[in-house]
């Protein structure tokens, strides 16, 4: 096996292992089993647990902005995404969303780093923080950019681009969360999340295009 093939391995495997079992509770040396190598070959690749740890969160950033960048969804940069947005449709921003809401469900990697997250904020304080960072911040500010500049375009409802941006975010980071723990239950969620969707549009949009109205 290749020396990358066998880094690759070792990351793939420690995911797995610390997405169903914590961080804490994995050793190198199960690592190492899983692998099919002994524990003083891993160190050849990684210095210690924390190294292929630290591995692991800088691999799964690449590879989500690598995957979404090809459905021009960028939620690192809002700028780049504003043309997206700019004068969607409401079939298309539901299309989008649930092109997010499948993939982060369904690409293996993303998915178990998002449940060992889930798992070890509660157990430590720096991970919570990047949790807190990489699940809610992030993903709330680039919405609040989004939805500021087409507030300020007029596109939309002058309202609060924070608010907005809770009002959103909340329901899709809850749906998979019930389908993280619930699988069986997805097509519920995906019923809920258009609906979701397609009410949101209509609310910042409906004001938006209301109010133009009655200035004319």
């Amino acid at each position: 096996m290749k020396q990358e093939d066998t880094k690759q391995r070792i990351l793939d495997k420690a995911l797995e292992l610390f997405s169903t079992q914590g961080y804490d509770s994995v050793s190198v040396g199960e690592i190492a089993k899983a692998v099919g190598i002994k524990a003083p070959s891993l160190y050849n690749h990684f210095p210690s647990k924390q190294a292929i740890f630290d591995a692991i969160v800088e691999s799964t950033a690449a590879q989500y902005e690598a995957d979404t960048d090809k459905i021009n969804i960028h939620v690192q940069n809002a700028q780049k995404d504003i043309p997206v947005f700019t004068e969607i449709t409401e079939n298309a921003l539901f299309e989008k969303v649930q092109q997010i809401f499948e993939y982060s469900l369904h690409n293996e990697a993303i998915s178990r780093f998002r449940r060992m997250m889930t798992i070890e904020q509660f157990r430590s304080p720096e991970l919570a923080t990047l949790y807190s960072k990489r699940y809610v911040e992030r993903i709330l500010n680039y919405h609040a950019d989004i939805f500021r500049t087409l507030i300020a375009s007029g596109e939309i409802c002058a309202e609060n681009p924070d608010a907005l941006a809770m009002m959103y975010v909340a329901p899709v980071v809850t749906l998979i969360g019930v389908c993280d723990r619930q699988p069986e239950r997805e097509h519920e969620c995906l019923d809920k999340l258009q609906n979701h969707v397609r009410l949101f549009f209509r609310m910042v949009h409906g004001s938006s295009s209301q109010r133009g109205e009655s200035r004319e």
